[in-house]
């Protein structure tokens, strides 16, 4: 749940646990007790106090001054600016054909962008050899060589 200043309000499971962690550190309960309240282990408790210290000195770190960079608007100044870049884009293609008609250059043929395709040369290749050795079975199955060392 969020509040009128912004901040994010905490659970209640959250509060409580914040609650225990307090009166360990100031002396009011010992760890093993804690650990019954919360209804956890002793390990597990040592493991949520050391994750509430350290979220106590991040909390404590100085944060710096002035506004901060948003993330809404930082996308939002890119969007923009990625707009601007387009319609220059396109202004300074039109710029391009009007100076190669002015010259009188012809426009460079279009490119056409292929993918990664595989190459068909071995598939071809293949095909060549299947049809080299169909043709090589056709005439040794018509005349047979003479076997050697015959005469007639």
């Amino acid at each position: 749940m969020t509040t009128r200043n912004g901040t994010v309000e905490a659970s209640r499971e959250a509060k409580r646990l914040a609650a225990v962690l307090l009166e360990v550190l100031t002396g009011s309960r010992t760890p093993p007790q804690a650990a019954e309240a919360l209804g956890i282990s002793l390990p597990r408790y040592y493991q949520l106090e050391e994750r509430g210290c350290r979220g106590l000195l991040d909390a404590c770190e100085p944060r710096p001054r002035g506004r901060q960079p948003d993330a809404a608007a930082e996308l939002d100044a890119l969007r923009r600016e990625n707009e601007r870049l387009k319609r220059e884009l396109v202004r300074q293609q039109s710029l391009v054909r009007l100076t190669q008609r002015a010259v009188g250059v012809p426009p460079p043929a279009a490119v056409k962008e292929t993918g990664k395709k595989r190459k068909s040369r071995p598939r071809v290749r293949a095909l060549r050899r299947a049809e080299r050795l169909r043709q090589e079975s056709e005439t040794s199955a018509g005349t047979e060589p003479a076997p050697v060392g015959a005469s007639e």
